[in-house]
């Protein structure tokens, strides 16, 4: 338009105004929409963008789309929108990775990295994008495919979750089933986005080293927590649009709706959108298991006593499990970033003032916002991260990357750590002792604290604790028990849960609920000890169902798990401060030596490999020194007495035998050989006990050494071969006679009898039974460095005393004949004397 004065439009004749016909020529359609925001199609404005999308350099893209947001009205934007959100955290069925948050780090691409944080920045363009286009009440259709797989099968039945997100967002369909959407405002449509992108994209390659904290998805997570999730003052309202005034505020939401307040709306429903894309993922059994009678009507008195809304009546069918395809496998990234957001929303709800958390606070008006502090961990967590946990500790490898896991798991169980008023360490190394007031918090998450102790201790039995990283881990989850009154609150918690139910049955027709939202509760705060007793029934119960199986952390059962774990703990010291003691004795040059093949040749090592084998001394006392105190500390929390943990350690003598060598691992005698029991199990993972295991096959044949050179021994192999094919009937004669030069010819070319070897399996017993080997000659000891260098150095010696080649060659094979010589006499005489 810029470019022309008369436009040609058929016949006529169409005259531009000299003001606009004097306009410069613009260098992209970009800027000529900019230009005109009130002339453009929305249609024109989003090919634009992608066009330059591809063409212009990621800097000037970011700039241009801070120009756009500012200057175009919200008519045109919310159709760039879904677009733009798409190109920064990639598609949902993970083909396109967007602006690959994941893997953007500061100290990587600097230039990049700085521009992507102020673009997405809580107070910066995109989400002034999103409060503009909030303002305007649009929606945005959101696939109810590619939500977590519990909530998608909820809804593909037609039962609405319970999450105050889904309300009044899904139309169900008289068929219901497949093909759903969301209704989603821009900020949950932003939210749903940004939180499912850590899932829904591809795990990093594993040859890619990124660390988790340092890349901007896991900072910008950081940062809109904290934005939305405040611990002093209130929410921040929705930003300015505009230099010069304020954008309107949301439109209330419907009253089954909780919190309609102008900012607190983008608290929760960021909080949800967070914990449901994150959390609300279990395993098919776990889905299975929560449509139990017991539990649909645990969760249907919940739902009903929280809102108002309409729950659809119907029980879920067979289609429900068939429709629950989802395969979770969390990864540890995914792991470190709900550890964060459980530490935020510690910190969150620990700013309530006390007294605003007391219970009397609960019987006068209180803001929305002090009622969300106290409901966001019962309301809107407890229970799917009680799952998340759960599905983790049974399902993740028995490897060291489970210390993410383990982290997460501690943080939540300590949200005194996150309190304004936490006690700073002191000056000695004693911990501080837990307050009496988390109390209530204990009880109401008893199974946090023992159920999941009690599958961290069936996971630490089956792995090598010789390991540090696997000693730390026990280290810490020991550490963490043993906070003086820990163990008391959960003893106590436990006491409440296992009363007589006859302390509440004239109680039985109330409910216990979280909060409605509303500022007041369901009923009054009745008596504290009777209470208490009904919270943590209430808490099980909703968790585990009416006919669960509670296992006590502090009853025989569990108790007897801490022995064991006792006894490995104490054996697994053993075995570091032996591999310890092999590695002092070791002289320094000892693999130099080895390599050459002068010190011992026994390839089967005295213990299994480990990560002491790689880090050395250090981490040999740092095993020893984490095994030490998570024994102290078990001793403390279970009580156990000085007299059962020497035990432990006087049982050690018994593993070796008169000879002083390990005695094999524990076993049965079967059929086929030897059967390991389960202690032979852990004795093996934890390098307690050993089988001698000896190569049993034709020594020519055996894998080639490191001390060895490849070529040479091949080489030596097919020479010795041909010569022993072609003098095969010579060398069995001359063995055969009874003289001196028979006994020679024996010693060099016939082996020691295969009877005399170890032969622990009775199946190579019977295949070898009947074989016997006839002499031959064996080169291969020439392919050894050892002996190439023995004999330079022999030819060096020579030199040096002006002795040459040849005559060096004759003297060694006259000492060498005069050497076996010896040995033949030895030999045979050591026959005479056998019985």
């Amino acid at each position: 338009v810029a470019e022309w004065r008369i436009l040609p439009l058929r016949r006529a004749t169409l005259w531009v105004p000299q003001w606009l016909a004097k306009k410069p020529v613009f260098n992209s359609p970009l800027e000529a929409a900019m230009a005109f925001p009130h002339l453009q199609q929305p249609s024109f404005l989003l090919a634009s963008l992608k066009a330059d999308s591809i063409n212009k350099p990621f800097a000037q893209q970011c700039q241009d789309l801070v120009k756009v947001i500012e200057d175009f009205p919200a008519k045109e934007l919310h159709t760039i929108f879904p677009w733009l959100v798409e190109s920064i955290f990639g598609s949902l069925d993970g083909v396109l990775i967007g602006w690959n948050l994941r893997c953007l780090q500061g100290r990587v691409n600097p230039v990049e990295y700085g521009i992507v944080m102020e673009f997405l920045d809580p107070g910066g363009p995109m989400m002034k994008l999103v409060y503009k286009l909030q303002a305007e009440d649009y929606k945005f259709d959101f696939p109810v495919s590619y939500l977590p797989g519990p909530v998608k099968a909820s809804i593909q039945e037609c039962i609405l979750p319970d999450s105050p997100l889904y309300h009044n967002k899904v139309q169900f369909t008289p068929t219901g089933g497949l093909g759903l959407n969301l209704a989603l405002n821009p900020f949950e449509y932003y939210i749903f986005f940004f939180a499912l992108s850590l899932i829904t994209q591809k795990p990093l390659p594993v040859s890619l080293h990124v660390r988790t904290s340092d890349c901007a998805y896991f900072i910008l997570v950081d940062r809109y927590l904290s934005w939305f999730l405040p611990t002093e003052g209130s929410v921040p309202p929705p930003l300015s649009s505009s230099p010069g005034g304020t954008s309107p505020s949301p439109p209330p939401r419907t009253p089954a709706m909780p919190f309609a307040s102008y900012g607190l709306h983008h608290t929760t429903n960021a909080f949800c959108g967070f914990v449901e894309m994150w959390l609300h993922h279990y395993s098919l059994e776990m889905y299975q298991k929560m449509q139990s009678p017991h539990a649909k009507l645990e969760v249907l008195h919940y739902r009903l006593s929280v809102s108002s809304a309409l729950y659809s009546p119907a029980q879920p069918s067979l289609q429900a499990l068939h429709a629950y395809q989802e395969s979770f496998t969390p990864t540890e990234e995914h792991v470190l970033v709900v550890r964060l957001l459980l530490k935020h929303l510690h910190a969150f709800a620990n700013s309530l003032k006390p007294e605003q958390a007391s219970p009397s606070a609960h019987s006068h008006a209180t803001s929305p916002l002090e009622e969300f502090k106290r409901a966001a961990v019962p309301r809107f967590v407890q229970q799917k991260l009680y799952l998340f946990l759960q599905h983790c500790f049974g399902h993740w490898p028995l490897d060291a990357s489970f210390r993410a896991v383990l982290e997460m798991w501690l943080s939540y169980l300590q949200p005194w750590r996150y309190a304004p008023d936490k006690q700073a360490p002191g000056s000695d190394s004693q911990p501080r002792c837990v307050s009496e007031k988390w109390a209530p918090f204990v009880q109401e998450n008893l199974l946090m604290y023992t159920k999941l102790f009690v599958g961290f201790l069936n996971r630490a039995l089956r792995t090598d604790l010789v390991s540090p990283k696997h000693a730390l881990m026990v280290f810490r989850v020991a550490k963490v028990f043993a906070q003086p009154n820990l163990a008391e609150m959960i003893q106590k918690g436990e006491q409440l849960f296992l009363e007589p139910e006859l302390v509440i049955s004239h109680r039985q027709h109330r409910l216990f609920t979280a909060p409605t939202f509303t500022g007041s509760f369901l009923s009054p705060w009745p008596p504290a000890v009777t209470d208490a007793s009904f919270k943590v029934k209430n808490h099980v119960y909703s968790l585990e169902g009416q006919d669960c199986k509670y296992t006590p952390m502090f009853g025989p059962e569990a108790r007897t798990l801490v022995l064991r774990l006792a006894q490995l703990i104490t054996q697994a010291k053993h075995t570091a401060k032996s591999i310890s003691d092999q590695c002092a004795e070791s002289p320094a040059g000892h693999s130099f030596l080895s390599w050459l093949g002068f010190s011992s040749m026994d390839t089967n090592g005295s213990y299994p490999a480990n990560d002491l084998d790689e880090m050395g001394q250090d981490s040999v006392r740092k095993t020893d020194e984490y095994l030490e105190k998570a024994l102290e500390y078990l001793r403390q929390i279970f009580r156990l007495s000085e007299a059962q943990l020497r035990q432990f350690t006087l049982a050690l003598g018994t593993t070796q035998d008169e000879n002083g060598k390990k005695q094999l691992p524990d076993c049965i005698v079967g059929e086929d050989g030897l059967i390991l029991t389960p202690l032979g199990r852990y004795q093996i993972i934890n390098g307690l006990r050993r089988f001698e295991i000896e190569y049993q096959g034709d020594p020519e044949l055996q894998p080639i050494r490191s001390y060895e050179i490849a070529s040479l021994v091949r080489t030596l192999f097919r020479l010795s071969s041909a010569i022993n094919r072609r003098f095969a009937g010579q060398m069995a004669a001359l063995c055969s006679r009874d003289d001196f030069l028979g006994s020679f010819c024996r010693y060099h070319l016939t082996e020691p009898g295969l009877a005399s070897r170890h032969l622990l399996s009775p199946v190579v017993r019977r295949q070898v039974a009947g074989y016997t080997r006839g002499p031959r000659l064996s080169l291969r000891f020439l392919g050894s460095y050892r002996t190439l260098v023995s004999l330079l150095l022999a030819f060096l010696v020579a030199s040096l005393f002006c002795v040459g080649p040849l005559p060096c060659t004759l003297l060694l094979t006259l000492g060498y004949v005069l050497y076996a010589s010896a040995m033949t006499l030895l030999t045979e005489r050591g026959k005479l004397h056998q019985p």
